[in-house]
């Protein structure tokens, strides 16, 4: 059994619907922690990161919005998340919007670039976020994470940490997408990181999938960090989330992928994120999330 340590991180900068701030909230009035517990882990939550409000920030530059003050958020959760890795725990992000993912995994890589090992990456979205401040057509910082980490902008995130990339393109991999922006596509397609998309699941199945991404992103690493946005899902399981696209992943899909990720004993760290609860029904994205936790770090049906 591991040490699970619960980190929120309300932001709500990075999008343009707002909900997700309550994200972490809503995910422990799922009981996440209760369900990680009776899994025999001992979990410790040290609360929420601070963070700012739009209404409290001027947003800057249209094509990066708000990124100082995203950047300072992910500055924070890199290094929470780095102690907690230290300490020997296993870190389990709670969000937020997706922009969080530039600190989290820049803490994940960190740690293992200290061990003189690279980092494994597995990218669970609807979305590619790897659009950057010469790609976007919107300026909202949650479709950008990802192209920050292997290194492409925006500057405030690729550096965080002191270098860059965080992540290599070999052992990255984009799972479940189905939603690109058009100047998207050609930036995924040049990265040369893996992708497996939504018609990839359907003809192979889940479980082959995931085992191929595991595979992928653990060969010549230390292991392997889980990033997982709701929007995965499709939005009759999992509506609350801020940018819904019809044609996810189903309950028993999205369980199986977190199944086989236990299975493979080479989980570093895991986000949870985009959960919304201003566009829930019930609760029940956020209960989604808590399941799929449970999943992940070991829950078995015998």
């Amino acid at each position: 059994m591991a040490d699970i340590h619960l980190i929120g991180v309300p932001l709500d900068l990075g999008g343009g619907r707002r909900g997700v701030d309550m994200g972490p909230s809503a995910l422990r009035i799922a009981g996440i922690a209760d369900r990680l517990v009776a899994l025999g882990h001992r979990v410790s939550d040290g609360g929420d990161l601070s963070t700012p409000t739009p209404e409290t920030r001027a947003e800057g530059d249209p094509k990066k919005r708000y990124v100082r003050d995203i950047q300072g958020v992910c500055d924070a959760l890199y290094e929470r998340l780095l102690a907690a890795l230290a300490a020997g725990a296993l870190p389990v992000v709670m969000g937020g919007d997706h922009s969080l993912a530039a600190g989290s995994v820049a803490a994940s890589a960190a740690f293992m670039r200290r061990q003189q090992m690279a980092l494994g990456l597995i990218w669970v979205d609807a979305h590619g976020d790897m659009n950057t401040p010469a790609t976007t057509s919107s300026g909202n910082v949650h479709g950008m994470p990802l192209a920050a980490l292997l290194g492409e902008g925006p500057s405030e995130l690729a550096m965080i940490g002191g270098y860059e990339p965080k992540v290599a393109p070999q052992h990255t991999v984009l799972v479940g997408v189905r939603n690109l922006d058009h100047r998207e596509k050609d930036e995924v397609r040049a990265s040369g990181i893996h992708v497996f998309t939504m018609k990839d699941i359907d003809r192979q199945g889940a479980a082959s999938i995931m085992e191929q991404a595991l595979d992928l992103a653990g060969r010549g690493t230390g292991g392997v960090h889980l990033s997982f946005d709701l929007d995965a899902c499709d939005p009759s399981i999992a509506p609350g989330v801020g940018t819904p696209v019809r044609g996810g992943l189903n309950y028993r899909e999205a369980h199986l992928m977190m199944e086989t990720v236990a299975d493979a004993h080479r989980l570093v760290a895991l986000d949870l994120v985009e959960v919304n609860p201003v566009l829930d029904s019930q609760n029940s994205t956020a209960v989604l999330g808590a399941e799929l936790a449970a999943s992940a770090l070991g829950l078995r049906i015998l």
